[in-house]
């Protein structure tokens, strides 16, 4: 049984036309070409830094220096895929030759696979990343490297500057003879609905809110044709501090977490917000005394109402207590709270206690011993992160493979809300930290999301795609017969 389907919006019709037009063109691209495509899209965002920065200041009311790191990386991965596309692993050719003696008792035909562009691709910006989750984000670069159009869904908190990347990135496409329809982008909240919903679109790429992100997942599936939707949703992101590290550096510990938790005014999808620690641990004094850090404007107007709902229903939630929580500011700037329960209380009552709370707060947790620590991990949903602070020497094996079964990326030591962009990253987990859990949104990995397997059979050698041409003429790394040949080109090390 299918849902209703939302009534057509005359800018998706526009865009997703555009880029349905287009997207057989930029397909065909070698990835050598499209390769240097991306690098000239990172150069065009670098060169209009000073026009950029103070748009995304204004809209977003995060500090210049984050915004221009931000813009840093949003370029940086864009050139991070030109060197997987030169390389050409991702495509993860296969070559089974003929065997007539193959020994399941049937000859083998030759069979070739190869990953190929899914087609246009929706992306949905989030408000906390106004460049490297945005219009020229993880989600438009990797369906870009994938060889697929892009029609994105601007943020509402950032409609300007999401116009000025776009008109960016569309004079660079053109200015390297590629259609503008490779990229577009639609405002306001009918579109959203009707962008993942139309015929055209073959996959979708969100980063938001749990709520908002399920509609749009049950939509996707309930298409017609349902399509892949690779949504990243909410996350709690605990931390567990065991007896032997709270003993050896409590005081380190402590201003670490606050750091981690207040970052960006707790607006993270990585922030911390559960500190596991035992009962009688160090570490509290540490946290009542050390200095918290000042009150930082959110995103918006929305998103602080948000964060004063969630934290006053954690407040109010029996068994919780405040810890600390610093002086009032202005409701755009809460103060940071630190709140406090036991682990029996968590327990009890783990939906409540355990829900993403989007801003400069977190809840401590008391747990009585090792059994107790162990069952409420097991009480966690899927996470983007699970962080463990422990010593070498302390039996954490059990532990450690719990948190492994509900987090996409498991930190030994350190703070979650650091992800670098590489070609190990994992950002994604069990839902509902994503509803792709075999996916990521941040790294290398990420452009699997846009590509799909074709297995060609028997095909003559003219009309193979290069990758699967028996002359091998991208030079790139491919499985034959059973065995891995190297491609010409090594895979860059930034």
């Amino acid at each position: 049984m299918t849902r209703d389907i939302p009534a057509r919006h005359p800018d998706v019709e526009t865009a997703v036309a555009a880029a349905a037009d287009a997207a057989d063109a930029f397909a065909a691209l070698t990835p050598a070409r499209r390769a240097a495509v991306l690098e000239h899209l990172a150069d065009a965002l670098a060169a209009q830094e000073e026009t950029l920065v103070p748009i995304a200041r204004a809209e977003s009311h995060l500090p210049e220096p984050r915004l221009r790191g931000e813009l840093l990386r949003t370029c940086f991965q864009l050139r991070l895929f030109a060197d997987v596309l030169r390389e050409g692993a991702h495509l993860e050719a296969r070559i089974d030759h003929a065997d007539p003696d193959w020994p399941m008792g049937a000859p083998r035909p030759d069979l070739r696979r190869v990953l190929e562009p899914i087609g246009p691709v929706a992306v949905f910006s989030a408000s906390n990343f106004p460049f490297a989750f945005s219009v020229a984000g993880g989600d438009t670069a990797s369906a870009l490297a994938a060889g697929d159009p892009v029609v994105v869904k601007a943020h509402p908190g950032h409609p300007e500057l999401s116009d000025a990347v776009a008109g960016i990135l569309r004079e660079a496409l053109v200015a390297q003879g590629l259609p503008a329809g490779v990229l577009g982008v639609v405002h306001g909240f009918e579109a959203g609905p009707a962008l993942v919903t139309h015929p055209q679109i073959r996959a979708a790429g969100f980063t938001g809110s749990i709520p908002g992100g399920r509609a749009l997942f049950d939509l996707a599936c309930s298409r017609p044709e349902p399509i892949p939707f690779y949504g990243e949703l909410g996350s709690n992101n605990p931390v567990v501090l065991t007896p032997g590290a709270d003993a050896a550096r409590a005081e380190e510990l402590a201003a670490g977490f606050l750091g981690s938790f207040t970052l960006g005014a707790g607006q993270f999808c990585t922030k911390p917000g559960t500190l596991l620690v035992p009962a009688g641990a160090r570490i509290l004094e540490h946290l009542q005394q050390a200095e918290l850090p000042a009150a930082q404007d959110m995103l918006g107007e929305r998103i602080a109402e948000g964060f004063a709902e969630t934290l006053a229903a954690l407040r109010e939630t029996e068994g919780v207590e405040v810890l600390r929580a610093g002086e009032d500011g202005r409701p755009a700037a809460p103060a940071p709270t630190l709140l406090r329960t036991t682990g029996r209380r968590l327990l009890e009552q783990p939906e409540a206690l355990e829900a993403e709370c989007f801003g400069p707060a977190a809840l401590v947790v008391e747990y009585e011993d090792t059994a107790q620590l162990r069952e409420i991990a097991r009480s966690f949903t899927g996470q983007l992160t699970a962080t463990l602070h422990a010593e070498e020497d302390e039996d954490v094996a059990e532990l450690l493979a719990i948190l492994s079964r509900r987090a996409g990326r498991v930190l030994w030591g350190g703070w979650p809300t650091g992800v670098s962009v590489t070609h190990a990253q994992q950002h994604g987990g069990p839902y509902p930290a994503s509803t792709a859990p075999g996916s990521t949104s941040v790294g290398t990995a990420a452009i699997s999301r846009f590509l799909r397997p074709v297995a060609y059979q028997d095909l003559p050698d003219v009309l193979l795609p290069p990758a699967l041409q028996e002359a091998n003429p991208l030079g790139i790394p491919r499985l034959v017969d059973g065995e891995r040949v190297p491609g010409a080109t090594p895979l860059t090390h930034r």
